[in-house]
């Protein structure tokens, strides 16, 4: 790549169920402190979720507040956490230079349900019904809410890209920085999804929800043999990317180098997993950095919780790491639960301090493993000190056949 070509990470916001800063995140991570609580749902009792529980005033007016979305004050949150983080002052930003693109799964669906609720509470008086509704729920609202926030001028948009939306919102900032449309991304993965009841209800009749009664904890146990399915949680993680020539002019510290991408669809079923296709999409990432499998330190798994994901997954890592003796393979889904949108954003944060600290952080919840999820260097039980880690392999799909990778690359001083 040309040097203007290189696009660098200088900060990283976040909110998750077990850290509201990345420090916090990460030391939950290599602990294997779980955010995962129960929850009482409309209609269905009890439930396990991941659930944060950050400061929604910090940067964020009441009235503001209330006229936007959980989606929207996530998204606000880790906007501002990350500027701070790069040491980006935002009087200083060039607004019309900055652009903002949030991956989702959905949004507005918090704010629409009670509304609903409240309308059959009324004798479904529709005079009643909130004039916030449309902005609500119009397709960027995450991302225009952060511009009105920092009333940043430049280009935004959200990704509708189900829960590969992390990785793709950060692949959007990376294409528009080498397109030279804007010289600073705000760009990741936002949820609000445990707050529904919708969500919830979908996952229960497709059979694919984890609940333990005995340790609520344990509801989510990506690769167990005795796995129940998956536990819904929010959360959101944005990055500040930069090119590279820009952040190391200012001084910024930088966390890694974003070397790969890809994005593919499996054109197969609208919720089962298709293992080609996800390992094609490993493999044009892998090109595209100009590496091979013997280069990748940690391979960070989608790893849900159900059945046909894990074990597709792992077959598709099998067919280009199974021969890889320094390839270390973690998840983190055991620890947050399925953040949807922010999956990607958030797990990938959860693996880059790796590259300081030399530690893969484990994989929660495997007391014993499914044989067809058996792979090399699984990081399981406990996290694992490797030492020298330089580049990091990012899973996250979503349904109806959409796949993403990234890979970043430790950045030698």
């Amino acid at each position: 790549m040309a040097l203007e070509d290189r696009i660098v990470i200088t900060g990283i916001g976040l909110t998750a169920p077990n850290g509201n800063n990345l420090a916090d995140f990460r030391k939950s991570m290599i602990d294997g402190v779980s955010g995962i609580t129960k929850t009482q749902i409309r209609y269905m009792g009890e439930q396990a979720a991941g659930l944060c529980d950050f400061d929604e005033r910090k940067y964020h007016s009441k009235k503001a507040r209330r006229r936007g979305t959980r989606a929207g004050s996530i998204a606000i949150y880790c906007a501002n956490e990350a500027l701070n983080d790069a040491g980006i002052e935002k009087e200083a930003l060039e607004k019309d230079r900055c652009g903002v693109f949030i991956g989702i799964t959905e949004h507005g669906n918090v704010e629409t349900e009670n509304e609903i609720y409240e309308l059959h509470q009324n004798d479904l008086d529709t005079k009643l019904w909130t004039p916030h509704h449309n902005p609500r729920t119009v397709a960027n609202n995450p991302a225009g809410e952060i511009t009105l926030n920092l009333g940043i001028t430049g280009p935004h948009y959200t990704i509708g890209s189900a829960c590969a939306g992390g990785n793709a919102g950060i692949i959007q900032g990376v294409q528009q920085l080498r397109l030279g449309e804007i010289d600073v991304a705000i760009a990741g993965g936002i949820s609000e999804s445990p707050q529904t009841f919708g969500i919830f209800a979908g996952f229960g009749a497709q059979g694919a929800l984890g609940y333990d009664s005995e340790d609520v904890t344990k509801s989510i146990r990506p690769m167990d043999k005795n796995r129940q399915g998956t536990v819904i949680s929010e959360g959101g993680c944005l990055y500040i990317l930069e090119r590279y020539e820009s952040a190391k002019a200012r001084g910024a510290k930088i966390y890694g180098e974003i070397i790969g991408y890809a994005l593919n669809s499996d054109a197969t079923d609208y919720v089962n997993p298709f293992t080609q296709r996800q390992a094609e999409c490993m493999r044009l990432a892998l090109k595209r950095a100009g590496i091979s499998e013997e280069d990748v330190d940690i391979v960070n798994m989608h790893a849900t919780g159900t059945g046909a994901g894990d074990i597709s997954e792992a077959a598709a890592i099998n067919m280009l790491f199974s021969q890889c003796e320094k390839t270390y393979v973690n998840f983190s889904k055991g620890h947050i639960g399925h953040s949807m949108g922010a999956a990607g954003a958030l797990e990938l944060a959860g693996n880059l301090p790796a590259f300081e600290d030399g530690i893969v952080h484990l994989g929660l919840n495997v007391d014993e493993i499914d044989p067809e999820c058996e792979m090399r260097n699984l990081v399981i039980k406990e996290s694992k000190y490797v030492g020298d880690i330089n580049i990091i392999l990012n899973n996250s799909f979503g349904m109806l056949g959409i796949n993403s990778t990234v890979i970043v690359k430790k950045l030698k001083k």
